[in-house]
């Protein structure tokens, strides 16, 4: 599972999650760049119909680097007990992209049989098999299971003499200029009657006309279109456009189509949006469970779109957009909150039947006032909101020991693509019944929590138990010769992180040795804050850098030498005097000298015995440790999801409250009062005998006589 270059071992595991990337390296690929997100996404949804069958054959028509179908296929495998049983088929034209896809599948271990790759153009060089000495009597169509692809967005293609081709005859032939709905037609065509596909395209397929939209009738009329998903813009290496994932089948008893809007669950990621485990699994849980949701989703019968004329723009079907923000006339002129902006909170009071009462005084008016002086003390006080915390705890008193049944008493058996799914149906299962607390919040807290749980898995499957004792070359990259190379600092553990194993096992060394750098620090801000206390003439003396923005220690401990042999003859110095803070400062950089040295030598020491320690754990001690940073982490992050909603409850209240706090009225008196205040005081003023007629019709406008 290594490949060797010219110095290193490098793990195969490395180089193919690199190939999985290829946007960054092949701009110009025969497919537009793909999201890891917007795979996981696609696989999901495929995987889960799919789940029951015995043998799966799938196909990526563009596939470019594999990315997409490996993805697919290990979402398959969770459900499956022999990953052997599915075969992949890839065809992309690019010889170096279609190398690529190769590559990508031998080293995820997929058996060379399950493998059938063809380097060919999809639109003009279709799939069937056959023998070239007998091709009609040996025609064979190539039908799959699954067809999944993200193919060049809306390319031009040649659709002369293709009336008659199987895959056009029944919908109509794409525009010259816009390939996307070949593509789509190519891999409808290729489904079992059974069979399930999902592709990346331009939301332009949904609404624009012409030979596409008849396309589009055609499609809706056959039942074949099932699903929708809008997702966010941006979030492609190397394009901004909206891009939609189309789910269609071969066969279909319903009719509707379920459209979902997800363009707005995304996380910024420098210039890029970035979809979060949290949004896939939302978008995942609504396209499976084909539920509608309120400015989310919808489940559209094909009665609707013909009504609108097969136009399936997300926004004529979906209202995602946030309720603009809206200020009530009497609550402004007269203070008070209203009522109808409370009712917005309408979740948060039927969670808690009383805080309504017991935060707001009611006056038979749509309008209420706050009767408690602090707000978020008496939310936090309040015996509902106190039972929600309870209750919670209650839910998950023995998530910890379910969670060690999970992970640690089966972390060399258990399926580590399979296994976060399993938890995140307990913990769904947990959250229930209980109200307020967002499941996908809790499923991002998973998630964040996963990535290094299941790296850990897999090297303990590979490597054995073992793997949790071996410590490893730290290796950075460093500046030489204005070259990157790469060089030893320290060591790291395999598993076991460093702070965990110090924390755990070396506390008192690494309490002192964090005694010693708060000090340091302290000494650092003392230095500063005595800096900061002298005069401009005394930041001109030689103890003080040419910048005059801090103290030069060498003169500093020379003039301290000289000033305390005077004081010897002399007496003590004021102690807010220049010379007093001059000594003052070199016993400070002295003990800063001596901690920093201190501070090295005990750091070094404590880091190799950190390395021997790991190097020597007993298995208890290990498992001690993976449950340490497994579970407690995850654990002790979950149960802080209660007071975030609380904390979010109150600062909507706050903000409603402050919005209306200062009415129209206070304002305009206020306004009133600073004019009269500035209108005498303009009558004091001293000028020159234009500036006084100036100053005369101000006073005038400001007076309003």
């Amino acid at each position: 599972d290594y490949v060797h270059g010219d110095h290193l071992l490098v793990p195969a595991e490395l180089i193919s999650r690199t190939v999985e990337h290829p946007g960054q390296f092949w701009i110009g690929t025969s497919r537009s760049n793909w999201s890891i997100f917007g795979r996981r996404q696609q696989s999901e949804v495929i995987a889960h119909h799919l789940k029951n069958r015995k043998h799966i054959h799938i196909y990526d028509s563009t596939s470019g680097s594999g990315s997409l179908l490996l993805n697919i296929g290990q979402a398959i495998a969770r459900h499956l007990a022999d990953k052997g049983s599915i075969r992949y088929y890839a065809q992309e034209l690019k010889e170096n992209t279609y190398n690529l896809t190769r590559m990508n599948l031998i080293m995820r271990d997929i058996l060379p049989n399950n493998i059938v790759t063809r380097n060919a153009d999809t639109l003009e060089d279709d799939w069937p098999f056959f023998d070239d000495q007998d091709p009609v009597n040996t025609y064979d169509p190539l039908y799959l299971d699954a067809v999944v692809s993200n193919p060049p967005y809306s390319q031009k293609w040649d659709p002369q003499n293709k009336d008659s081709d199987p895959r056009y005859a029944r919908f109509g032939l794409a525009p010259k200029s816009k390939a996307d709905y070949a593509f789509l037609l190519h891999d409808l065509y290729h489904l079992k009657p059974d069979g399930i596909m999902a592709i990346v395209l331009p939301h332009g397929v949904l609404f624009r006309g012409g030979e596409e939209g008849a396309i589009r009738k055609n499609l809706i009329e056959n039942n074949h279109l099932e699903t929708i998903i809008g997702l966010p813009s941006n979030i492609f290496f190397g394009t901004g456009i909206p891009t939609i994932i189309l789910v269609l089948r071969q066969k279909r008893e319903c009719s509707d189509v379920l459209i979902v809007d997800a363009s707005k669950g995304f996380a910024k990621e420098g210039k890029s949006n970035k979809l979060r485990a949290s949004d896939i699994k939302k978008i995942t849980d609504t396209v499976i469970g084909r539920t509608s949701v309120p400015r989310y989703s919808s489940l559209v019968s094909k009665a609707q779109i013909q009504e609108n004329d097969y136009n399936l723009n997300i926004p004529r079907y979906v209202d995602s957009s946030e309720p603009t923000e809206s200020w009530d006339l009497y609550a402004s002129m007269f203070g008070g909150i209203p009522q109808s902006e409370l009712n917005d909170l309408a979740d948060f009071w039927q969670a808690f039947p009383n805080l309504r009462s017991a935060l707001f005084s009611q006056n038979g008016t749509p309008y209420v006032a706050p009767q408690v002086e602090d707000l978020v003390e008496a939310i936090r006080e309040h015996p509902e909101v106190k039972k929600l915390g309870n209750n919670f705890s209650a839910a998950f008193a023995d998530f910890n020991p379910w969670l060690h049944r999970a992970l640690l008493d089966q972390m060399f058996t258990l399926n580590v693509h399979g296994q976060e799914a399993l938890i995140s149906e307990e913990l769904f299962f947990r959250l229930a019944p209980l109200p307020l607390i967002d499941r996908y919040r809790a499923y991002q807290i998973l998630d964040d929590h996963w990535q290094p749980i299941a790296t850990d898995l897999e090297i303990l499957q590979t490597e054995g138990f073992e793997a949790s004792r071996v410590v490893d070359p730290n290796l950075v990259s460093k500046k030489k010769d204005g070259k990157d190379v790469e060089v030893q600092d320290g060591w790291r553990g395999r598993i076991m992180p460093f702070e965990l194993v110090q924390m755990t096992h070396l506390k008192k060394e690494l309490d002192a040795l964090r005694e010693k750098e708060t000090r340091l620090s302290e000494i650092t801000a003392s230095i500063e804050e005595t800096f900061e206390s002298l005069s401009e003439e005394e930041k001109s003396a030689d103890t003080i850098n040419d910048s005059g923005d801090k103290f030069v220690s060498a003169a500093v401990t020379k003039e301290a030498k000289s000033l305390l042999a005077e004081a010897k003859k002399s007496g003590d110095f004021d102690p807010e005097s220049y010379e007093a803070k001059i000594i003052q400062v070199a016993n400070l950089l002295g003990e800063d000298k001596a901690l920093k040295a201190a501070i090295k030598e005990e750091s070094s020491a404590l880091h190799l015995k950190t390395k021997a320690t790991i190097e020597n754990l007993s298995d208890p001690q290990v498992r001690d440790l993976l449950e340490r940073k497994w579970i407690i982490p995850l654990s002790s992050d979950l149960h802080r999801l209660p007071d975030l909603q609380i904390e979010g409850l109150t600062s909507k209240l706050e903000a409603l409250v402050e919005k209306y706090r200062i009415t129209y009225a206070d304002n305009a008196r206020e306004i009133q009062q600073t004019e009269v205040e500035l209108a005498g005081m303009i009558g004091e003023l001293e000028a020159n005998e234009f500036d006084l007629k100036g100053l005369a019709e101000l006073k005038t406008l400001l007076t309003g006589n």
